[in-house]
């Protein structure tokens, strides 16, 4: 078992497990996240600690909290979240299978315990506490699969949707969930009243599993039955939990929540971050040392360096280590593409 960290909650058995999902590396932030240097460990905006540890703050409440992650990130989750169970994943697959593999060691460890699942690098706002709790009553009520769904404040592209059923008072069943959309659609959706998907999420760990069994997961649910998920993980490509399971699966409910949510996905994601420090800097939002002489629309960011932008608009420039970015704001998704090309060189 590929485990490390000490025990959380005390000597009672935890009925709230919060994990913590920190095994990723949000290549879409290059050069500022790297792969010895991945988005959970940056601290962006104006706190200045990194996305795991506000992330472990904003699930103090939970009874027990564990953090799933690689083995290279071993030691910097210990440094960042000293109080938390590292779950360390045989191998990376995505969120499915890490998933499937802390509800299993969660399920041994605190068989009574409800998960409540978070990404490690979203920024999210207040009212976190009270919407996350309802979802994890109504997991351990129902016995559904519950997904956290935030109100859009505008047609994004770049999130998929949830689209609602049944009325349950605090909750709604899952009609059906919707790809990332074009534009138009995106409008549609958010005038039906769709809600973002922001992958957090809450069930006790046999619903999890159960649900897990009857599809893509089916061979890692096997090998982690068998106490061995060192060959569980070899036998499955990489895949997410919603497709793996949460389009899926019979019973999903949806907790509406209201607080302010970004998942910090790209660069361009830094100007709704950096709202107040834009319409100070003449609309560009600098992270670091900047200085722009009529340039508007930019976001600029760096570590220790500065950076001075002249006679240009809506671009990224970001500057951390040996590296440099420069891309059209609008193109920021394209970055992924990019650190595939730099992977294939051994340059991420």
């Amino acid at each position: 078992m590929n485990d490390s960290g000490a025990d959380s909650g005390g000597d009672d058995t935890p009925t709230t497990a919060a994990v913590l999902l920190a095994g990723g590396t949000g290549t879409r932030l290059y050069p500022a996240s790297r792969s010895n240097r991945p988005k959970q460990f940056l601290a962006l905006g104006d706190d200045d600690r990194s996305l795991l540890r506000r992330t472990a703050d904003r699930a103090a409440f939970a009874d027990g909290l564990f953090v799933v992650t690689r083995e290279e990130f071993v030691d910097r989750v210990r440094e960042e979240v000293p109080e938390a169970t590292v779950l360390v994943e045989p191998k990376g697959r995505d969120t499915g299978p890490a998933l499937a593999y802390a509800a299993s060691e969660v399920e041994t460890r605190a068989p009574d315990a409800t998960m409540l699942c978070l990404p490690s690098d979203h920024v999210v706002g207040d009212g976190f506490r009270e919407t996350a709790e309802t979802a994890v009553s109504v997991a351990s009520e129902t016995g559904a699969l519950v997904t956290l769904g935030v109100e859009p404040d505008r047609p994004a592209t770049g999130y998929g949707y949830i689209e609602r059923g049944e009325d349950h008072g605090d909750h709604w069943k899952v009609e059906q969930f919707r790809e990332k959309p074009d534009a138009e659609t995106a409008e549609e959706l958010v005038e039906r009243g769709c809600l973002w998907n922001a992958g957090m999420f809450a069930w006790t760990p046999s619903a999890f599993l159960d649900a897990a069994s009857d599809g893509p997961l089916a061979p890692v649910v096997e090998g982690l039955d068998a106490g061995d998920p060192e060959h569980a993980f070899t036998a499955v490509d990489p895949v997410s939990v919603d497709y793996a399971v949460m389009e899926r699966a019979g019973d999903v409910r949806v907790v509406p929540a209201d607080f302010e949510w970004d998942d910090v996905g790209a660069w361009d994601a830094l100007a709704r971050l950096l709202n107040e420090d834009t319409e100070a800097g003449g609309g560009n939002a600098t992270l670091g040392d900047a200085l722009t002489l009529d340039a508007t629309g930019n976001v600029i960011a760096s570590d220790d360096k500065h950076v001075s932008v002249v006679g240009a608009d809506d671009l990224v420039v970001a500057a951390f280590d040996d590296r440099v970015l420069v891309v059209p704001k609008d193109d920021a998704q394209r970055v992924r593409d990019l650190v595939a090309e730099l992977r294939s060189e051994g340059l991420f």
